[in-house]
């Protein structure tokens, strides 16, 4: 399930690219798929072998285009352990929500991008995100959570002031919001409630068919409830 659109953001074949807070790899794949020399961040162990055996299961299959490479790196957001400009592009996906110092994870992301690169970050949107937290303290309340709700105009203030530009957005997953509205209302961790399991099992089959049913429906949902909004950022090219 991808939330980055990677033509809004300009990935092309053999580009270094970082997969900030990556988790379980979904976009880290998709841009070692198209041909990208990824690195794969978090601070998450267990996470980040899981991401590694799946990349070397991907070059084995040959499902990667030749010459394309991926990594993985454990780390802090606060301190990325690269050099200024090492990327040409980089994406943050569903990760700054859960970070106290957002704006010093952010002087990061800039830090590491060369100028002319690109930036895409996703967080969870303002109006569903905030139905969760009426529903649920559960949903947010717990350790490595999310702990804060952002507006766009907070989010693009804060990137635009680390020294970015404004490229525009976009908003997905407009399915999603209404399952967690549901899983909040009925008990977030109350996964084998009749009507939670029902809707799970339509998100999988979305996710594994993509028919077209739900493909238009999702195109009249997103930008009315989509969970997450995702906003592209330009780094100024150098004087």
């Amino acid at each position: 399930m991808l939330t980055v659109d990677f033509e809004r953001l300009g990935l092309r074949p053999g580009e270094r690219v970082l997969d900030m807070g990556c988790g379980a790899g979904r976009h880290a794949f998709e841009m070692y798929r198209r041909g990208a020399d990824v690195i794969a961040f978090d601070q998450d162990a267990d996470e980040l072998d899981g991401v590694r055996d799946l990349f070397v299961a991907m070059e084995q299959e040959g499902e990667v285009p030749d010459g394309a490479e991926a990594d993985v790196k454990q780390g802090d957001a606060l301190q990325l352990p690269f050099a200024d400009g090492e990327f040409d592009r980089v994406v943050a996906a569903e990760v700054l929500e859960h970070i106290p110092a957002d704006i010093q994870a952010i002087r990061e992301l800039v830090r590491v991008l060369r100028p002319g690169g690109t930036l895409a970050v996703s967080v969870p949107r303002w109006f569903p995100e905030l139905v969760c937290w009426k529903l649920s303290d559960d949903y947010h309340d717990t350790p490595g959570g999310h702990i804060r709700i952002y507006s766009d105009k907070e989010l693009v203030g804060k990137v635009v002031g680390a020294g970015m530009g404004f490229e525009g957005k976009h908003h997905a997953h407009g399915l999603h919001a209404p399952y967690w509205w549901l899983k909040c209302a009925v008990g977030v961790t109350n996964d084998r409630h009749p009507l939670v399991r029902a809707y799970h099992r339509l998100l999988v089959w979305d996710i594994m068919r993509r028919p077209l049913l739900t493909r238009a429906a999702e195109a009249v949902l997103d930008p009315v409830v989509g969970k997450s909004m995702v906003l592209y950022f330009r780094k100024p090219d150098a004087a």
